[in-house]
């Protein structure tokens, strides 16, 4: 992250930060996500295209800090041009058969979490939400999940509306993790706007929004711990740090990036196959 002035060029293959007071280098090759959180920084385009070429993911944010755009390229895989054909052909049946494993683990996710709270009642509900999705979740068990699980959460006048610390929190890292699945997408090959469910003309981002909705409880799940009275530059960096924290898939332990990755594979696996049981799910988040 960097969030002070500075100029950012390439040397050798390294990423160079010149601050006001001191100059650092970081090779590309150790970077997954680049997130520029002042307006006050400059770039070169040599710099650019390079964290492009290796794939770096590079978030953008606006004068209030927030993100508010990222870099994407244009190519993701030497065969790109067949990936998208591929995508374009994906059958409706195997893309709802899909999207309803990916609601159901996300409601299995957040009944965990209000269980973890001991909010056993909701819990509860939410385990028979489970229960009772149909075919591509035609009754909106997400939606009705979703309001329970906030209002169990943060309060029974809480609203995913409201301006204040909670949803600025959550927009934040919502954010940073669209940004991530984003970067696996195109690093797959695919284009992101092709959804599975979402189909949004405005949003660029359809597909990426369909996969990371089991994700959320992770950004959830912190910002419950943070007990928030203010939203700066410390409470942000917690939030980008989530990707660098454990979780748990298929028994192992993984960096969540990593998890990333595996999970959004084991997606364009499932599609192209039509076989739903090569989706892989985090099993547990630890933070």
């Amino acid at each position: 992250m960097i969030h002070n002035t500075a100029k950012l060029d390439l040397q050798l293959n390294y990423l160079v930060v010149r601050g006001e007071m001191n100059t650092t280098k970081i090779h590309i090759s150790e970077i997954s996500v680049l997130l520029v959180e002042s307006t006050s920084v400059s770039l070169t385009a040599g710099l650019l295209a390079e964290l492009s070429r290796q794939k770096v993911k590079v978030v953008f944010c606006d004068e209030k800090r927030n993100p508010s755009s990222e870099l994407l390229s244009y190519y993701g895989a030497h065969d790109t041009s067949n990936k998208i054909r591929t995508q374009i052909r994906w059958q409706p049946s195997d893309k709802e058969a899909v999207w309803t494993e990916i609601v159901r683990e996300k409601i299995r996710q957040q009944a965990e979490l209000l269980a973890e709270r001991e909010k056993k009642q909701e819990a509860e509900l939410l385990n028979t939400y489970v229960h009772d999705i149909r075919w591509n979740d035609e009754t909106n068990r997400e939606g009705h999940a979703a309001k329970v699980y906030f209002n169990a959460l943060f309060g029974m006048d809480f609203s995913r509306s409201q301006d204040n610390y909670i949803n600025a929190a959550l927009n934040y890292g919502y954010a940073i993790l669209l940004s991530a699945f984003n970067r696996e997408v195109v690093a797959n090959g695919y284009i992101t706007q092709l959804g599975l469910f979402h189909d949004n003309i405005f949003n660029p981002f359809n597909l990426s929004s369909d996969l990371m909705e089991p994700f959320r409880v992770l950004v959830d799940r912190k910002v419950c711990a943070m007990c928030l009275t203010d939203f700066q530059h410390p409470e942000k960096m917690e939030l980008v740090d989530l990707l660098n924290k454990e979780v748990i898939m298929e028994g192992k332990h993984y960096v969540a990036l990593n998890a990333i990755k595996r999970y959004v594979k084991s997606v364009f696996d499932a599609l192209n196959d039509s076989d739903i049981s090569l989706l892989t799910f985090c099993t547990s988040y630890e933070l």
